[in-house]
């Protein structure tokens, strides 16, 4: 038999050592009650169908490079219970992520029937899942959505699912969270829309993935800032003209341009709250090294990543 080198043996025994102590290491210790972000696309995710630009064309190939559709979880470790915030496209990961293969899926909450935010229910049905009785929180507009039309009525008749009415501004009070709906303009085609906020035993989160303008919403966005701890935020597009040969009057959102210039009057210690999500294929900020992405956090904002985690 021939002999080992020495470089290789030692290089083989620092290899294994380092193994064994990353195996000693003890997991991070997580609060009692926290938010991860699921995904951070817009409705039809990141790349997009039929795109061949620059913005999408390497994660074909790439897939490490690609994002899920926007979605938040709560995770309450102590009623070992979990809830999402939207039923999108890519649920199946967003919950084999959350639950982590012991928390029960007690809720989700929906903010409104465009694709991106409420069609993973399907997985909820007999064909995937074959889920019992999961509560799913829903204003007047959306419940009769998911009832009077198929194929989500079949959820509602098999029991699937179990619609909970949302009404707004009217708190819903769990085991140790509670959530506020908080209506919103919106292109309001098939359901009203709302944004949620979220009260734990120590923080507070607001989450509005979609919404058309700020300055057209009857509450004031900086004072909603100012009351919570993390602000996630619409930032659809950077800028407009981003989609050429469109008329972005047509899919109205505020320009991540338009915010900052907006949230620029309120002070730096609130200004790092804000975390921009629900990110067109087309945005920018998607892109770690673009200008676009420098501004913002030169500017004090924050861009919201998959699998960062937020105390409650």
């Amino acid at each position: 038999m021939k002999k080992i080198s020495s470089f290789l043996f030692f290089a083989i025994l620092f290899l294994s050592c380092a193994e064994e102590k990353k195996k000693s290491e003890p997991a991070p210790v997580l609060p009692e009650t926290y938010i991860q972000i699921l995904g951070v696309a817009q409705d039809a995710g990141f790349p997009q169908i039929n795109c061949q630009k620059d913005c999408c064309k390497n994660l074909w190939s790439d897939k490490s490079l690609r994002k899920m559709v926007s979605s938040i979880g709560v995770i309450d470790q102590k009623s070992n219970e979990c809830f999402l915030f939207d039923a999108t496209p890519d649920i199946k990961d967003q919950l084999n992520i959350l639950q982590k293969d012991q928390y029960d899926l007690a809720g989700v909450f929906l903010t409104h029937a465009h694709m991106g935010h409420y069609t993973g229910l399907m997985h909820l049905g007999r064909e995937a899942m074959g889920a019992k009785k999961v509560p799913v929180f829903a204003m007047p507009k959306m419940q009769e959505m998911l009832e009077q039309n198929a194929p989500w009525s079949q959820l509602v008749k098999l029991e699937n699912i179990k619609i909970q009415p949302l009404r707004n501004d009217s708190m819903i009070v769990l085991k140790n969270i509670k959530v506020t709906p908080m209506q919103v303009p919106h292109r309001d085609e098939f359901s009203e829309t709302v944004g949620f906020k979220i009260f734990g035993k120590n923080k507070t989160a607001l989450f509005i993935p979609d919404i058309n303008k700020w300055r057209i919403w009857e509450n004031s966005i900086l004072d909603e800032i100012k009351s919570v701890d993390y602000a996630f935020l619409d930032g659809t597009f950077y800028q407009n003209g981003e989609i050429p040969g469109r008329d972005m009057s047509l899919i109205p959102h505020p320009f991540m341009e338009e915010s900052m210039a907006l949230f620029d009057t309120i002070p730096e210690e609130e200004k790092s709250k804000v975390f921009f999500i629900h990110f067109n294929h087309t945005n920018p900020v998607l892109q770690k090294e673009s200008k676009a992405r420098e501004e913002v956090e030169k500017r004090g904002f924050q861009v919201a990543e998959e699998g960062q985690i937020f105390e409650l």
